[in-house]
């Protein structure tokens, strides 16, 4: 089995709004509701390795300018597009990969699915 990264892109904030509109208190659980059975899905296959939402802040990239580490804010408001979590899975081959990732609800919800195959160094 390989390990695979399903990195969870967003179009939106889905804790702000959803397609326009503000997502009520309800809603929002519906939605956790949803990736918790997924993920109790692929686990309960023995399929997960782990996954986890990122902090809605962006965090803060680092680079090596001129030999020089700058560190900045992470992705700004007027970014269109932002990375809001991970899972890591076990499959065959990326057929198996793509067809265990067309279930996460994350697709239902406006998002991506980076899906990326992680070579061992080991």
């Amino acid at each position: 089995m390989n390990t695979y990264m399903l990195l969870l892109h967003d179009s939106i904030n889905l804790g702000e709004q959803q397609n326009g509109n503000e997502v009520s208190a309800e809603d929002m659980q519906a939605i956790i509701g949803d990736y918790v059975g997924w993920r109790s899905k692929v686990e309960a296959n023995g399929r997960l390795v782990g996954g986890e939402k990122l902090g809605d802040e962006g965090g803060r990239h680092i680079r090596m300018t001129d030999g020089e580490i700058r560190v900045t804010d992470g992705p700004f408001a007027e970014v269109k597009e932002a990375l809001g979590g991970y899972f890591a899975i076990k499959a065959a081959d990326y057929d198996e990969a793509v067809e265990i990732s067309k279930g996460c609800p994350h697709l239902k919800y406006g998002g991506w699915i980076e899906l990326r195959e992680v070579d061992e160094t080991h």
